[in-house]
Formats: structure tokens, sequence, C-alpha cells
């Protein structure tokens, strides 16, 4: 079993600011946007945010866990990871909200065992803010300062608050919500959606559409340890290490909505 000490979590964290420092920069230029085999959009930021990441965990980690990222694996450099611990990488979550300047794009780290995340490092750079999850807990950074606790609210009596993709949102999530007290709904982008649940923000987001696992351990990883879970529409756990790392689709929210969705 891996021990997720302090400061390798630190050691992440700042990885992670670092990735968004360089897209940042990018950020604030007249850049390119391209297109990927599978007709995702893609720019500089992406290759930059995943180069620092990859040098970093190589040289400033010192644990022979491969990685998995999604620009190196979007051209086949995909490490074999069988049941061995690994890292997952997205240098650069919610491209179409870089694109469109509203800040709602994310540096996702996780290192995953057990197919399981027991680290989960999500960082907004254009917000500075950075969230947090291991077996310590969940925590909340804003510009470098102190780490605030963070964990899922109770099930609100007066109805559910959930969080739907900005950019990707489907038909069988309407008809799913359909089904809940459903209060209010939030649009977001990126894995920000599994951090607003952490933080007692809302209280579920469904996601019935394609993802690969580097868009959501991070995430998960920040979530469960704020006390939320996220499951298969068939009420199985998500893990990781899958075949082709794609996701079948899920719900995550916080361990007492679950509880009432299965009572």
């Amino acid at each position: 079993m891996l021990t997720i000490e302090k400061d390798l979590v630190e050691q992440v964290v700042d990885i992670a600011r670092r990735a968004g420092d360089a897209i940042m920069t990018i950020y604030a230029t007249d850049f390119a946007i391209d297109t990927k085999d599978d007709r995702s959009p893609v720019t500089a930021a992406d290759q930059a945010a995943e180069d620092v990441i990859l040098a970093a965990i190589e040289t400033q980690i010192a644990r022979a866990i491969p990685v998995v990222s999604e620009e190196a694996a979007s051209v086949g450099q995909i490490p074999v990871v069988d049941e061995k611990p690994f890292w997952l990488v997205d240098p650069m979550d919610g491209t179409k909200e870089f694109i469109n300047h509203n800040g709602e794009f994310t540096v996702n780290i996780a290192l995953i065992e057990q197919h399981n995340p027991v680290l989960g490092v999500v960082h907004l750079p254009a917000q500075k803010t950075t969230f947090v999850g291991y077996a310590a807990g969940a925590s909340l950074v804003q510009d470098g300062g102190a780490w605030e606790t963070i964990a899922c609210r109770p099930q609100p009596d007066a109805g559910l608050t959930a969080l739907v993709s900005r950019s990707h949102r489907t038909p069988e999530v309407d008809d799913f919500l359909m089904e809940l007290n459903i209060k209010e709904e939030i649009s977001a982008g990126s894995s920000l959606k599994f951090c607003r649940v952490a933080e007692g923000i809302a209280d579920i987001y469904p996601r019935f559409g394609r993802t690969m696992e580097w868009d959501t351990a991070a995430g998960h990883g920040v979530l469960q340890f704020a006390g939320g879970q996220v499951r298969q529409a068939n009420g199985d756990e998500l893990t990781y290490g899958k075949p082709g790392f794609e996701n079948p689709h899920f719900v995550a929210a916080s361990d007492d909505v679950f509880g009432g969705l299965t009572s």
C-alpha cells in the first residue's frame, strides 16, 4: 500500500500550480486551436501543461510509478499499468472553457492504487484555487494561502442542487434529474463540478456522456475524501485502469444523497 505523506501532496499541488502558470501564459495570447483525431479541440496550453507535469513527476517525485496523461495517450504513448499504482493526468481539463475564456478549466493530477484514487489535486489556474483530497481529508487552497477543510453538505430538505456540464449536457441527464427533487441547477465546466459537490455548494453531478479516466480521477479523489462517491449508472463504484481508459456513465454525489437514492 502506498503511504501518501503531506510532503508528497504539497509537491503535487506545486506541480499543478506550475502547470497552471504555463496555461495562463498562453491564455493571455491569441492562441491557435487545433483538433485531435477524436475531433476534440486542443491548444498549445494542453501540451505546455503536460510537459511541466511529466517532467516534474519524473525529476521531483522519486517514485517508479507510470504516468497516463491525456496528450501522450492521444498519440499512443500509454504505459501498461496492470494492477500497479499509476498517475492519471489531464494537463488541462475543459479546453472548451479555456477557448471561451470563462476561467472554468482545470489541471488534474491523480494517483491511482487498486483502481481507486488515493490522491486527487484539481487546480483552477484562472482562479488561483486548488482542491486537494487524500486520506487526511479534503481541502481548498486559495492563492497559495492556508488549507481550508471542505466537506459535502447534508442533503437539503428543500431539494437538491444539481451540477450539469456547461458544454456536454445530454437528454439522458435531463431525464435522470426529472426523477429527483431538484431545487436548482448550476452549469459548470471541467472537473470543477466534482469540487463544487465536495465543498458543499451542490449535491449531485450526473454525467451521461463520454468521458475518459483522466477527466474524472482527480475530481473523484477530492470528492471521495470530502464525503462523496462516484458511481456508475448501474450503482457500481467508478474505478480506474479500465481497458481503453474510457468511463461509463456515472453519478457523483455526497454519501448522504446516495443514501437517499438507494433507500
